[in-house]
C-alpha cells in the first residue's frame, strides 16, 4: 500500500534520481505542459526548485491566442480542452518569463510548436542561446500542419521524422510528444528516434467531442479538444509498454492522468524512466510534492536503492 500523506519527507536523496537520456533529474516529477501555466503562478504553492522539472506552456515563435471560448469542459474521469495553445511567443517568454523561473531554482523544459516546418525552424534558431536552467527541449509536434490539409505532425512517421529534422540545431536535449491518435504509435517513435530526439513523452490527449444537446452542436468553440485525465491513464500506460518493449534504449517520460505514486511507478514498470502531472495538478496543485514524497516512501519499503530497479519491471 502506498501512503499518501504529505508528512515530512523521508531520507531518500539520490534514490529518485532520474535519468532521461544525457538529462540528470533530482526526482522522475514533473510539471506536463499547459498544466502549471509558465511555472511562476505555482510558486507560492511549491517549492519550484523541489520537482524534476517545470515544462512550461507550448510556445511558438510567435503571439498566439489560441481558440475561441470555451475551451474547457469536465468530463467523467477527466477534461477536454480547446485551449489551442495561446501563449504569448518564445521571444517574450525568454526575456520576461524566464528569469522569473530562474529565480525560483526551478529546471526548465521549453515546450515548442509551429504551423509549418518553417515554425519549428525558427522556434529552433530561438533557442540557441538558452540559460543552463533550460534543461531540455520538448517538441509539441500534435500540432496540425497548415502545409499538408491540416494533418497533425505527428500523425506519420514521415511528418514526425521531418519535424524533429527541422529542429536539429537545438544545442539542448530534444524530446518529442507524441500522439495516441495514430493506428501504430511504435513506427511514429522509431522515426522519431531516427530523426535525432534523445527522448519521447507518452502520450499527448486523446482526440474528444462533447455537444450540447439543447444547441444541437459541439460544446468547445473549436468544435473538438484533447481529453485529459484519469479517463486516459490505462492509454498511456499501453503506450510507454507497447514502445518500450519495441525500443528499450529509447528513454520514455510517461503522461497521461497520473495522480499518485502509484501510478507513476505504473507508467515506470511499464517503461517510463520519468512522469509527468497533467490534469492532476487543477485539482491539487500540490499533487507533485505529494507524489515526489509518497515514491520514496515506497521505494524504501520496497528497499529500492534505484529506480531503475523498476524501469519496465513489467515486461
Amino acid at each position: 500500500m502506498i501512503n499518501e500523506s504529505t508528512n515530512s519527507n523521508p531520507n531518500f536523496e539520490g534514490t529518485l534520481v532520474s535519468q532521461v537520456g544525457s538529462v540528470a533529474l533530482q526526482n522522475p516529477v514533473m510539471l506536463a505542459s499547459g498544466t502549471a501555466g509558465h511555472g511562476t503562478e505555482l510558486s507560492s504553492l511549491i517549492n519550484l526548485s523541489s520537482i524534476g522539472a517545470l515544462v512550461v506552456k507550448s510556445l511558438a515563435p510567435f503571439q498566439w491566442e489560441g481558440n475561441s471560448a470555451p475551451r474547457l469542459h469536465e468530463t467523467p474521469s477527466g477534461m477536454i480542452n480547446s485551449i489551442g495553445l495561446q501563449g504569448p511567443g518564445l521571444k517574450y517568454w525568454i526575456e520576461e518569463i524566464l528569469p522569473d523561473l530562474i529565480t525560483h531554482r526551478a529546471k526548465v523544459v521549453l515546450s515548442i510548436w509551429g504551423r509549418t516546418l518553417s515554425d519549428y525552424y525558427e522556434a529552433a534558431e530561438m533557442c540557441n542561446d538558452l540559460p543552463d536552467e533550460v534543461i531540455a527541449v520538448e517538441l509539441n509536434i500534435s500540432c496540425p500542419n497548415v502545409e499538408d490539409r491540416g494533418n497533425m505532425f505527428a500523425h506519420s512517421p514521415e511528418s514526425t521524422e521531418a519535424v524533429i529534422r527541422a529542429t536539429e540545431n537545438i544545442s539542448k536535449p530534444r524530446w518529442a510528444k507524441l500522439s495516441p491518435n495514430v493506428t501504430n504509435l511504435v513506427e511514429i517513435a522509431t522515426s522519431a528516434k531516427d530523426a535525432g530526439v534523445e527522448a519521447i513523452t507518452l502520450i499527448n490527449t486523446l482526440m474528444g467531442m462533447v455537444i450540447n444537446i439543447d444547441d444541437k452542436s459541439p460544446l468547445l468553440g473549436a468544435g473538438g479538444g484533447g481529453l485529459s485525465g484519469p479517463a486516459i491513464r490505462p492509454v498511456a500506460i499501453r503506450s510507454v509498454y507497447d514502445v518500450h518493449k519495441a525500443l528499450p534504449d529509447l528513454p520514455i517520460i510517461g503522461v497521461g492522468g497520473i495522480a499518485s505514486a502509484k501510478h507513476a511507478i505504473e507508467f515506470m514498470m511499464a517503461g517510463a524512466s520519468a512522469i509527468q502531472i497533467g490534469t492532476a495538478n487543477f485539482a491539487n496543485p500540490k499533487i507533485s510534492e505529494t507524489v515526489i514524497h509518497d515514491l520514496a516512501k515506497w521505494c524504501k519499503a520496497n528497499e529500492i536503492s534505484n529506480l531503475d530497479e523498476i524501469i519496465g519491471a513489467a515486461h
